[in-house]
């Protein structure tokens, strides 16, 4: 019974523990952004002491405002002006240029990241495992490819922020009825934690 009690406690305070402590640390990281600000606009000037959490709205406000000059005609331009000497500089051009296709795959209202959970036979045949409809292979390499491929990507466990990025035949995926989130929290628990619909096979 001592022993039930215990492990109950543990589950109940165990996420509630990683949360917060998420949470702060999230918040202390984007707190330094205040370092930028000029002395007499930092809270210990104005308040004569700090503020936790004034970073996140620093950071909120300065993402906001640069979301609304990037969406005219003049922010437009200084934005292709910007990307135009970084495509000058080899290595940073590289860098840029990664970073930049990733985060428009996974933010941008058109990209196809992680558009439906599917069913792929991965590793070897008769082995099935989850992955993530990412898009189409480009015409390039679609060209050296037999019939119709999708692009997958196979999350590893418990980390999903690693796994292998797979070209698959389209008729071999598998679709399911239920969310990417549902697929991740499975992912994440190691398989303890089954989704929440019952899983349906399209």
């Amino acid at each position: 019974m001592i022993k039930k009690y215990f492990i109950t406690g543990l589950l109940v305070l165990i996420p509630a523990i990683l949360t917060i402590w998420v949470l702060y640390s999230l918040i202390q990281f984007l707190d330094q952004t205040i370092e930028f600000l000029p002395e007499h606009l930092r809270p210990t000037y104005i308040f004569g002491h700090s503020v936790p959490g004034f970073g996140v709205l620093v950071t909120v406000f300065v993402i906001f405002i640069t979301g609304i000059i990037a969406n005219n005609f003049f922010g437009k331009k200084i934005i292709n002006l910007y990307e135009t000497l970084v495509n000058k500089l080899p290595f940073v051009k590289t860098i840029y240029k990664g970073i930049k296709q990733v985060s428009d795959t996974l933010l941008s209202n058109s990209g196809n990241a992680f558009s439906k959970a599917v069913l792929i036979e991965f590793p070897n045949e008769g082995t099935y495992t989850f992955a993530f409809v990412t898009g189409e292979p480009e015409k390039k390499l679609a060209k050296y490819l037999k019939g119709k491929y999708v692009n997958v990507y196979v999350p590893t466990t418990p980390n999903p922020t690693s796994g292998y990025t797979l070209m698959v035949p389209k008729n071999k995926v598998i679709e399911l009825d239920i969310s990417v989130d549902e697929v991740l929290k499975y992912v994440i628990s190691m398989g303890v934690s089954t989704p929440d619909n019952k899983l349906k096979i399209k």
